[in-house]
């Protein structure tokens, strides 16, 4: 087919609303080719609709496009994640170390005793058990305070957090009653919690391993 041949085809084409793309695969042309031949082409209203729409229609299929693809991506990461865990052997020496950098992130720095604060079940519940898993505890030792607003149902969060850390209900203390405006209220908050192991021993022990570990990656021995 002679050139100016195809170039007729092209500019009927376009002024029924066929995209650039769309005309240089059915003429098999280059699109800098069709875009050069069909800039100056005027394009009636109903065209220039279609031509719109394929272009919100591209966008559409373009973001679902890359919505699928970090979804794939998400789904690989999580996997290789769950495989990674299947590998940990949680012997007390790999629980302790666990324990410690959770510990020192969200716990108190005092040798007389162990304390983890926190307002979140699954933290809570990460740290109380590579806690049980590393060392031998008394549970008797266990004491909770939790932290409530003035919207909340004392008892309701008390019997909340023993289901979560499966310490008894009477090894909690008396709740401490936080100030709240009561402007904002956040749903499915369920207040914050400190969980308390009085053991000297077993505070100082943590400190060391975390001491310990710092040096180790600070390439000191």
């Amino acid at each position: 087919m002679l050139a100016n041949q195809i170039k007729i085809r092209a500019i009927k084409l376009r002024k029924k609303g066929f995209s650039l793309q769309e005309i240089s695969q059915s003429l098999n042309i280059a699109k800098s080719t069709a875009s050069l031949w069909l800039r100056k082409i005027s394009l009636s209203e109903e065209a220039i609709k279609k031509l719109a729409q394929k272009e919100i229609l591209g966008r559409s299929k373009a973001v679902s496009s890359k919505k699928q693809t970090r979804e794939k991506q998400l789904q690989v990461i999580q996997h290789n994640a769950a495989d990674l865990i299947k590998t940990i052997n949680y012997s007390p020496s790999s629980a302790k170390i666990f324990c410690a950098l959770l510990w020192w992130c969200e716990g108190n720095k005092k040798d007389s005793f162990v304390r983890f604060t926190n307002s979140d079940e699954t933290l809570i519940k990460n740290f109380l058990y590579v806690f049980r898993q590393g060392f031998s505890l008394n549970e008797d030792k266990f004491r909770v305070l939790v932290h409530v607003h003035a919207y909340h149902n004392d008892e309701q969060q008390k019997l909340f957090w023993s289901k979560v850390t499966k310490i008894p209900l009477s090894q909690f203390h008396k709740s401490f009653q936080k100030t709240n405006t009561g402007i904002r209220k956040h749903n499915n908050y369920q207040g914050c919690i400190a969980v308390t192991y009085y053991d000297a021993k077993i505070a100082k022990e943590l400190e060391a391993i975390y001491n310990a570990f710092t040096l180790k990656n600070r390439g000191v021995r």
